[in-house]
């Protein structure tokens, strides 16, 4: 009887302080932190027996499929090298794995590491390797990075994992994910979500400037400064329930993140963004590290609907979405003995 065994993540809408969170950037500003809500749109991995022995990896959203006798064979640094990367580290045999996405190839809310997270889940469950989910987070963290060639931010796992609205407190001992006492669906009736059409490239953008950083760049070093402190003003607004203020720092982060680099926003960025606020956004800013992907636009509940007409209008195609209070699931006939 072929074994089976489904697995799916939620992605995320970063609300603030974004990229600080890459190491070690945030060790160089005290009390650094970010913000973020996972979303309905989710992220899969399925893995099935077969009879052959074989190894298959299929990506649903890229049509792409990789074959080999053993997984030793997976090449690393070729087609789906993040699929390859995780089945070479949990040592699978004589299984399908299929993967698919929910959100737009590129969108800047995480869906890679979402996409991460679900594997290494089910991959754990069908090896019965350990299940912790901090074990799991390392695991998926240091494979991405692998995939990618750059470093990886730590708030991305934890939405996946946990699901909810959450502060991840960046510290010096450690990182702690804070869940946050807010009322889900008024911060959802205030957001509107959109594809912008372009996808991003957050591992160059994040990169170059996590390089500046390090080199001493002052400007850089204010820009994040400043990004802190709307991420810890923001929190504070959000566990009193003060959606003014809120959108005030929504506005603000946009400001300054937009200072870190030429390319975090485009002229399309600026005209979606524009029309939003015409329509009665009160604050907007791009997902993940800019250049492309999704934006959200914030406001008062009574002009969302206003708002999602002008980004639609604009070109940009809106996303229907759920803040998902339930994080990574797993399920199905088990592994194998």
């Amino acid at each position: 009887m072929a074994k089976r065994i489904v697995a799916s993540a939620p992605t995320r809408i970063d609300l603030a302080g974004g990229t600080i969170d890459i190491w070690p950037l945030y060790l160089f500003h005290d009390g650094a932190l970010t913000l973020n809500a996972a979303i309905s749109l989710r992220a899969h991995a399925q893995i099935e027996s077969r009879d052959d022995g074989r190894i298959e990896l299929r990506s649903t959203d890229t049509n792409r499929t990789v074959t080999a006798d053993r997984c030793a064979e997976l090449d690393g640094g070729g087609d789906l090298s993040l699929l390859a990367l995780l089945a070479r580290h949990y040592e699978i045999e004589g299984v399908t794995v299929t993967t698919r996405g929910e959100s737009p190839a590129g969108a800047g809310i995480a869906g890679s590491s979402a996409l991460t997270i679900a594997l290494c889940g089910a991959l754990a469950r069908w090896t019965n390797r350990s299940t912790d989910p901090d074990h799991i987070l390392q695991v998926a963290m240091n494979v991405e990075c692998q995939a990618i060639r750059v470093p990886t931010g730590v708030q991305d796992y934890r939405p996946a994992l946990y699901g909810g609205i959450a502060a991840i407190e960046l510290r010096v001992d450690g990182i702690k994910r804070v869940a946050l006492d807010v009322d889900a669906r008024e911060l959802e009736r205030r957001i509107v979500l959109a594809y912008t059409g372009a996808p991003r490239h957050s591992g160059t953008n994040n990169w170059e400037i996590t390089k500046r950083h390090i080199d001493g760049d002052a400007h850089i070093f204010a820009c994040f400064e400043r990004i802190r402190d709307t991420a810890v003003t923001m929190r504070r607004a959000l566990q009193r329930g003060d959606w003014d203020e809120v959108g005030r720092q929504i506005a603000a982060e946009w400001e300054n993140r937009k200072r870190l680099a030429p390319g975090v926003t485009t002229t399309t960025i600026d005209d979606l963004i524009a029309r939003a606020a015409a329509a009665g956004a009160t604050g907007a800013k791009v997902c993940g590290a800019g250049g492309g992907g999704c934006l959200f636009c914030y406001g008062p509940p009574e002009s969302r609907p206003a708002i999602a007409e002008a980004l639609a209008a604009g070109g940009a195609r809106v996303l229907d979405y759920r803040i998902e209070t339930e994080g990574f699931k797993v399920g199905g006939t088990g592994a194998p003995d």
